[in-house]
C-alpha cells in the first residue's frame, strides 16, 4: 500500500498531526486518502513529563498517560489512520518517483508525504536525512540539540518536520501546534491549495 502521508514519531507533535489529519476523514478532499503513523514512543520526552501549565490538561497529568490516551483517542475517533507500532525508522529515501521509501527495522513503506516528528536529541540516525541536520536555533547551546533545516516545516516537496526537530522550543503547546500546522498544510494541498482547517462544532437546534 502507498500512503498519502506517513508520520514518523508518536510524541505530541506526531500524534497531534495524526489527529487533525484523521479528523478530516469526511471531507471530500480526504476521500480515500491513506494516512499512517509509526508510533515509536520509547524515546519520546513525554515518557517522563509532568504537566501543570497546559491549557485543558488537569494539573499533574503525566506524559506517559498522554501517550497511551492519544493512541486510544486516535484509534477510537479516527480509525482511518493506520497505527504502526513497535517499529523503528532507519531510513527515509527519495525514490525519485514522487514517493518516499520509509525503511524500518521490520518493513518498508512508500508514501507521497512524510512528516518527521521525532525529538531533537542526538544521536539522530535516520539515513537519507543527514544532510538536513543543523544546530537547534532555539535550544540552549549547552544541550547540543539539533533540528532539520526547513522553511515553515517544509524540508522539501513532500517532506515535512514538526515539533522540536523543526526548531521549536520544547513546550507541549508549541509542539502540538507545530504538528497541527503541518496537518493543515497537507490538508490545504489536498484541497487544491485552498486554505483549510478542521473544526468540530456544537450544533444548537
Amino acid at each position: 500500500m502507498i500512503f498519502d502521508v506517513l508520520i514518523i514519531g508518536g510524541g505530541v507533535a506526531g500524534m497531534q498531526c495524526a489527529l487533525v489529519l484523521g479528523s478530516a476523514q469526511n471531507k471530500i478532499y480526504c476521500k480515500d486518502k491513506k494516512i499512517g503513523i509509526i508510533l515509536h514512543q520509547r524515546t519520546s520526552h513525554l515518557q517522563n513529563a509532568l504537566f501543570n501549565n497546559v491549557l485543558g490538561l488537569p494539573s499533574g497529568t503525566l506524559g506517559k498517560d498522554i501517550l497511551a490516551q492519544g493512541k486510544e483517542q486516535l484509534r477510537t475517533e479516527y480509525s482511518n489512520v493506520a497505527q504502526l507500532e513497535n517499529e523503528k525508522v532507519i531510513a527515509v529515501l527519495d525514490d525519485g518517483e514522487e514517493l518516499y521509501k520509509v525503511v524500518t527495522n521490520k518493513n518498508e513503506y512508500f508514501s507521497k508525504n512524510v512528516v518527521v516528528a521525532l525529538n531533537y536529541s542526538k544521536p539522530f540516525e535516520i539515513a537519507g536525512l543527514e544532510q538536513y541536520i543543523e544546530p537547534h536555533m532555539r535550544a540552549n547551546a549547552m544541550k547540543d540539540r539539533i533540528q532539520l533545516r526547513n522553511f515553515n516545516h517544509l524540508i522539501k516537496k513532500g517532506l515535512y518536520v514538526c515539533g522540536t526537530l523543526a526548531g521549536w522550543r520544547s513546550q507541549f503547546a508549541i509542539a502540538a501546534g507545530s504538528g497541527a500546522s503541518v496537518a493543515t498544510d497537507i490538508l490545504t494541498e489536498w484541497n487544491d491549495n485552498i486554505p483549510t482547517k478542521v473544526h468540530d462544532k456544537i450544533i444548537i437546534k
